[in-house]
């Protein structure tokens, strides 16, 4: 069986990475991650994480490559994240199903209480942020 796929976006502006603070479930609220969701049927995952930017953030994205490799989540299900950047530079992401965003430099990616998939992706963004100018 084919692993369903969760896609995630590293959004970079200038030397930061937008990062997002979940709300909910009970377990994970107050711990960071990227945006991004489920990939629906009939969706490429590039499709599924312009529609995800636009349903929790407000803002639409132009898709770039990879970012790291792909992280289990479960039996079944993993992770795979690509750069990305706003389409229109002056756009404010907004938290709309999020208790907060915020814009992190490579040097403040260990501070936060990353959840544990996107933890394991630090490496790799913290790399993505070296190779902006």
């Amino acid at each position: 069986m084919k692993a369903r796929v969760i896609v995630g976006a590293a959004i970079v502006r200038g030397d930061a990475l937008l990062a997002q603070q979940r709300a909910y479930p009970p377990e994970v609220a107050g711990r960071w991650e990227l945006p991004g969701g489920r990939v629906e049927a009939g969706e490429t995952e590039p499709e599924a994480l312009r529609r995800e930017c636009v349903e929790e953030l407000g803002v639409e994205v132009t898709v770039g490559d990879r970012v790291g490799g792909d992280v289990p989540l479960r039996a079944n299900l993993v992770l795979r994240v690509y750069a990305a950047a706003l389409t229109d530079p002056s756009a404010r992401p907004k938290a709309l199903e999020h208790k907060g965003l915020r814009w992190i430099t490579a040097s403040a990616l260990d501070r936060l209480p990353w959840l544990p998939a996107d933890l394991e992706l630090l490496p790799a963004l913290r790399e993505l942020l070296r190779g902006v100018h």
